[in-house]
């Protein structure tokens, strides 16, 4: 990982964030691939996906933290819940740099239904 003048961070979101629009769906192998890109251009965090989410975003979080090496810290987000927490750090586990990310919902409708 390259310095920067000023300190800044990059902080990427594509890989989770990218696949919200409607008839985007990345495969793990897809994901990897661009993760491997984000860390090539020298990109300090990758958000690689929300692991509880389900089983293909497990998959593309376990790969790519088990085979992005020497760089970027590999994030996978999670609800502020144990069984997310836990899925998160079962898929991140190989990774380097693991980190995860924890977010609470502040919706009434997502406090009632997620």
């Amino acid at each position: 990982m390259w310095q920067r003048a000023g300190g800044s961070t990059f902080f990427d979101t594509t890989l989770r964030d990218g696949e919200q629009p409607p008839g985007v769906s990345l495969s793990p192998d897809e994901k990897l691939q661009i993760a491997k890109q984000l860390a090539n251009l020298g990109v300090d965090v990758i958000e690689a996906g929300f692991p509880i989410a389900s089983e293909g975003d497990f998959e593309a979080v376990r790969l790519i933290a088990k085979e992005v090496r020497g760089g970027p810290i590999i994030c996978a987000l999670a609800r502020a819940v144990d069984e997310d927490i836990d899925r998160a750090w079962q898929a991140l586990e190989q990774a380097e740099r693991p980190r995860i990310h924890t977010f609470i919902a502040t919706s009434d409708i997502h406090l009632k239904h997620k």
